[in-house]
């Protein structure tokens, strides 16, 4: 489970990366929702088929063969696939609209809050409730310490660029008219361009933050703060969902199957979860080639098909998601489902990828680090209570 939690909180900044240097989200998702697929996969293959089919629990490809019976758990397993995928397509474009730490942090506690209480009681308590719950209570600490992080942070911007962010967009062409307009003798703009080629931005200068939003592929400056906010809370409300009917389609707490078929195994579920992740994902982000949103600029298939550049980044993001996915299943099937919602502190990943990659809480405030520090370190402490919390499934 720290593995997944390593490799959750690590697949968003290649994809956000991308997108900074202005790479389509369209292009991005496509390669996410293939390379996303392949990881997936490589459970059922390989780990789906170790040993003999048993009466009780057939391997990955004599389960596949059995879907007239267990159909009904394979359509809440691809239930659950469809809302993680919808909720990882918006999400994409919350982390535009008001960054990865507030996205990963809203998320992550809708999940804690929803989720994990939705775990508990289809295990069958198998966890401790008296170490579980105030596990998530130390992560809803978290939560409130890192909202308060992105507040701070966003105030130390605005000082640093001397304007409020929601007017950012007009303060940029401004800022580069009175550039253009300044270059008035013969040589001096030569000289000026010599310089900016031979120095960049510093991390966390307002020079750097100008220069990060000129440059990304999704325009949401100006933009109405409820539509980012609102973006969050549906794709945390998709996200909580997702885990709990993964839960479902491996243990039958409805009684969906005829009596003597066997439930589904945890890959098998797995594979059908990913297909329609798989259907969902592509099929949304062709239809946004041609009605792209958020200011995105229109596209096509043949355009995606011919566009390289950083394409190995966005394949990294669904590789590293597909792995996540895997590992949290198979640890929630082993030692409880509410448990393995610990993954579920990748802002304590991401943030440290925040800061190291794109140059977040540079240059910031005693008052922010403090809020920073306070909130890594109760995210530390959420993921031990969570992980202390597991007990151990009984199998028939």
């Amino acid at each position: 489970m720290l593995a997944a939690l390593f490799f959750g909180g690590s697949m968003g900044p290649p994809m956000i990366y991308m997108e900074r240097r202005g790479r389509l989200p369209q292009h991005i998702y496509l390669d996410y929702s293939i390379a996303n697929f392949i990881a997936a996969i490589m459970f059922p293959l390989t780990l789906g088929q170790i040993g003999d089919s048993k009466p009780g629990m057939p391997n990955f490809f004599t389960q596949l063969s059995q879907v007239h019976d267990n159909w009904p758990s394979v359509l809440i397993a691809m239930a659950g696939g469809l809302a993680l995928s919808l909720g990882n397509v918006v999400s994409q474009y919350a982390w535009a609209f008001v960054g990865l730490s507030v996205t990963n942090i809203v998320t992550c506690s809708l999940i804690v809050v929803i989720g994990t209480t939705m775990n508990y009681f289809l295990d069958g308590r198998i966890n401790r409730a008296e170490i579980l719950f105030p596990g998530a209570a130390c992560f809803l600490i978290a939560v409130f310490l890192a909202a308060a992080v992105h507040s701070s942070n966003a105030k130390d911007k605005e000082e640093k660029i001397g304007v409020d962010l929601t007017n950012l967009r007009m303060f940029i062409c401004i800022h580069d008219s009175s550039m253009f307009l300044s270059d008035s003798a013969p040589g001096e703009n030569d000289a000026r361009m010599d310089d900016k080629a031979s120095s960049q931005p510093k991390p966390g200068s307002a020079e750097f933050i100008l220069e990060v939003e000129k440059s990304r592929s999704i325009k949401v400056l100006g933009s109405n703060w409820l539509l980012g906010l609102g973006l969050v809370f549906f794709a945390g409300l998709c996200f909580s969902v997702f885990s709990p009917a993964l839960n479902l389609a491996t243990n039958d707490q409805l009684h969906v199957l005829k009596k003597g078929v066997p439930h589904l195994v945890v890959y098998t579920a797995f594979f059908y979860f990913s297909v329609s992740g798989l259907v969902l994902g592509i099929g949304v982000n062709i239809w946004f080639l041609y009605r792209p949103v958020a200011g995105v600029p229109a596209s096509t298939i043949g355009a995606y098909l011919r566009d390289w550049n950083g394409r190995h980044w966005a394949l990294l993001g669904g590789l590293l998601c597909g792995l996540c996915n895997g590992l949290q299943f198979m640890g929630g099937q082993a030692a409880g489902f509410a448990s393995a919602d610990a993954v579920q502190a990748i802002p304590l990943v991401s943030t440290f990828w925040d800061v190291l990659l794109f140059g977040e809480y540079r240059r910031s405030s005693r008052k922010t680090y403090i809020l920073l520090t306070s909130m890594l370190t109760m995210f530390v402490i959420a993921v031990a209570v969570l992980l202390s919390s597991a007990g151990h499934r009984k199998t028939s």
